[in-house]
């Protein structure tokens, strides 16, 4: 399966979890009975895994850093399906800052408010 295929199917399983859809026990559900809190948790201790996994040496560490990255970008994926963002909307805006540098897209970008 393509690239933006499985993010799609993934995310069509995210919306299903979310609205109860199924009668099993569901990983999905439960992270997100916890809310954007519960969900951010988990992605700050996979985005640690992702960084401790990408100093392992040879194909075990390259394979590990692999599996660290793709949970990564799951728990990131239900983040967005709890927010009702669909993976386009993250493809599109990847796409607007194709071809622009770095440092000119984060210039560019509007201050966030001070809370």
């Amino acid at each position: 399966m393509a690239g933006s295929a499985i993010m799609t199917d993934l995310m069509g399983v995210i919306a299903e979890r979310k609205a109860g859809a199924s009668a099993a026990p569901s990983y999905v559900a439960k992270l997100m009975a916890g809310g954007a809190a519960a969900i951010g948790a988990k992605l700050v201790e996979e985005a640690a895994e992702v960084v401790e996994a990408s100093d392992e040496p040879g194909d075990a560490g390259r394979e590990h850093l692999v599996k660290e990255v793709a949970d990564l970008i799951f728990h990131t994926a239900v983040l967005l399906g709890y927010r009702d963002i669909a993976w386009d909307e993250v493809e599109a805006e990847l796409a607007r800052r194709s071809g622009v540098s770095g440092l000119v897209e984060k210039a560019a970008r509007k201050p966030k408010p001070k809370s």
